[in-house]
């Protein structure tokens, strides 16, 4: 559970008691070198690929059930009540185009689903060890999975009550049959870390999850040993006499939370090697102050605080992937987020741990929240920067209630600019790709175009993805190397398999391809295409800056025809600065839908690294940034939007940019899907 993150780092603001816790740039020469006329071999074989439409990126969202944070939204509800409230929150998870949940289901030492080992839990009846009337826990995974969402299984291994009195505990509470066990601790009752018997039983408890259900993942938050309190020193003292040999108190408690770790992870692996377990620790494994190794930060360290010795698991591969909370807005003074989503770039380098980032989504626009927070750009320009850091491979949001507030349109913000298209999650380590499936037919018919496929003859098929490109002719690989043309993804169900475009243009010819997924999200090669025929052609036009018409740019812009890569007779050029100037191609789009839109420059290494193009899209204006020195004479693919009906400014580039070289609009390509 999330933790009051303020009392630990100065100038942030009290988080709920069980919530989660311009320089002008030097112009570039005014006659560069002639830029080659040909792309060089190896990036002609290399597939440029849209950065705001990664094809990989885990996409989560924390549903907290502890004190009913987010679901159930309260105690007592019916089977259907609660029911139809899960199904909302999946609901959410699709909209904002996300692919896994991470649900509360051990949050007090109590369960989620009919467990032999621990009471059902409090949350769900408003009386532990109540009987809800339904199994939870299996109802939520096939949910999840029947919208191929992975169902990740949070557990909290320690804590016992958010009270101190184990007579308020279900008699059949272990914690009252071992009363040994538990330990009062800052006006709360935890299972005791250092006890042997203690991490044995917490393991078989969420075992028994394990064995019993389809979930795709264990998840631990940052409850190890609690967080320092006004309660003083966590009283441990005599089990530390009676096991701690050979330790000090501070190893020893670091020792014990390694081999739950460590022990867990091979319980796991020997049953169902492809559940992952994923931990998401306080964002500080240990500031550089205190130790070489740490982050430059001046917060609280989990190593030496909870005893969560983070960096160590990941550097032993003692866990599959870590999503750290961090926080923290860009450019805080004692823990800035750029600077500790390098620090955990760096430290999983070398591992096959994957990272995710825990993002504060319950800060943004929310009141008392520092002044970064009540931007709305805050959040966006986190998942912005983890693109610098291509080992950062997704984020979890904190929590389900907080990505449906929206405030401030922060969350929209994020979908618009980092979830256009759907995303297949990351693949994980072992497990090996299925043959490709034989797409037997694509119908065109009132309600869309209905897809129907065979499974690969060989392997183990646990989801497919369906793509679906413009037009007729040959498939280029490259087409399916981002999510530009991703419709979505199939849980796997039997030999065959289905799914309906129901955003087919009528007018529009398209190419349907599938692909097979395993269970840790290895990709078969595509199946054979099918096409299917519009009645009037695909829409795509071209608007060149020498379009009669479609084109506008202040006098400020100049015209070359210097280097041979340009599209037409000519382009144009213009030095960055921090001004609102840009040059915009307009055009006549004849529907509402999705276009994928396309531009094309001569490239050159005095030009800009971070041209901004502007998007108008039925949205909002969307900036995408591109790399004008490289890939040049040829289309680059910007990204897939939604646009309204109409004639009118679709595509600027803008000069308001702090990198070197000169900005350069040459033409785009708008193509209907």
């Amino acid at each position: 559970m999330r933790r009051d993150y303020g009392r630990f780092l100065p100038g942030l603001a009290l988080v709920a008691a069980l919530a989660h816790g311009a320089a002008v740039p030097t112009a570039a020469p005014a006659s560069p070198p002639a830029a080659p006329e040909t792309v060089p071999v190896a990036a002609q074989a290399a597939c440029v690929t849209d950065p705001a439409t990664p094809k990989r990126q885990f996409r989560g969202m924390w549903i907290a059930s502890v004190a009913n944070i987010d679901w159930p939204s309260r105690t007592g509800l019916t089977p259907a009540a609660q029911q139809a409230e899960y199904r909302g929150w999946l609901d959410l998870a699709q909209q904002r185009r996300m692919n896994a949940v991470v649900v509360q289901i051990r949050p007090t030492a109590d369960a989620f689903w009919p467990s032999t080992y621990e009471p059902w839990s409090q949350w769900l009846t408003g009386t532990q060890g109540g009987n809800p009337g339904y199994d939870p826990l299996a109802f939520m995974v096939a949910e999840a999975h029947a919208r191929n969402l992975e169902f990740h299984a949070w557990f909290n291994p320690y804590r016992v009550a958010t009270h101190t009195d184990l007579t308020k505990l279900a008699a059949s509470h272990p914690a009252r049959k071992n009363p040994g066990w538990a330990v009062a601790y800052n006006g709360q009752l935890y299972y005791n870390p250092g006890i042997p018997a203690v991490r044995a039983f917490v393991q078989d408890a969420m075992m028994d999850a394990v064995r019993r259900y389809d979930i795709d993942a264990v998840h631990w938050d940052d409850y190890f040993y609690p967080y320092p309190g006004s309660g003083g020193v966590f009283p441990d003292q005599a089990t530390f006499a009676q096991y701690g040999a050979g330790f000090s108190i501070g190893d020893w408690r670091r020792n014990n939370v390694n081999l739950l770790v460590q022990e867990m992870h091979n319980r796991i692996q020997a049953v169902k090697p492809w559940v992952k377990l994923g931990v998401s620790p306080f964002g500080i494994w240990r500031n550089a102050g205190t130790d070489p190794l740490g982050s430059r930060t001046t917060g609280l360290q989990s190593y030496d605080a909870i005893y969560a010795d983070t960096r160590r698991w990941v550097k032993q591969g003692w866990i599959d992937y870590i999503a750290p909370q961090i926080y923290w807005h860009i450019g805080h003074p004692s823990a800035d987020y750029a600077e500790l989503v390098r620090w955990w770039s760096e430290t999983v380098t070398g591992t096959d741990v994957q990272l995710l980032v825990g993002q504060a989504t319950y800060r943004a626009g929310a009141s008392g929240q520092d002044a970064a927070w009540q931007d709305p750009t805050e959040l966006t320009d986190h998942l912005t920067l983890n693109r610098s850091y291509p080992r950062v491979l997704g984020d979890i949001h904190f929590s389900a209630k907080d990505v449906r507030a929206d405030r401030i349109g922060a969350v929209s913000r994020v979908a618009t600019d980092h979830y256009r298209r759907p995303a297949l999650a990351p693949a994980g380590v072992g497990g090996a790709a299925p043959a490709a499936p034989n797409l037997t037919s694509a119908v065109r018919g009132t309600g869309g175009v209905t897809l129907n496929w065979q499974r690969g003859a060989t392997g183990s098929t646990a989801a497919y993805a369906v793509y679906r490109l413009p037009g007729s002719g040959t498939v280029d690989p490259c087409d399916l190397a981002d999510a530009r043309n991703l419709l979505g993804t199939v849980r796997a169900s039997g030999s065959t398999g289905t799914f309906t475009d129901a955003t087919a243009a009528a007018g529009s010819t398209y190419r349907y391809l599938v692909t097979g997924l395993d269970r840790l999200h290895h990709e078969s090669a595509a199946s054979n295409a099918r096409v299917v025929t519009g009645t009037g052609g695909t829409f795509s036009v071209i608007v060149d800056n020498a379009t009669a018409g479609g084109f506008t740019a202040a006098t400020t812009w100049g015209t070359s025809s210097y280097l041979p890569a340009r599209y037409g007779a000519n382009y144009r050029f213009a030095e960055p600065q921090a001004v609102s100037d840009p040059a915009w191609f307009s055009a006549t789009l004849p529907a509402a839908g999705s276009y994928r839109v396309e531009v094309w420059y001569p490239a050159d290494p005095g030009y800009n690294s971070a041209t901004p193009y502007l998007v108008a899209t039925a949205g909002g204006t969307v900036t995408a940034r591109v790399d004008q020195r490289t890939g040049g004479g040829q289309w680059r693919v910007l990204g897939t939007y939604d646009f309204a009906a109409g004639t009118r400014q679709v595509v600027g580039v803008s000069r308001w940019t702090s990198t070197q070289g000169y900005v350069v609009a040459d033409a785009v390509r708008i193509t209907r899907l």
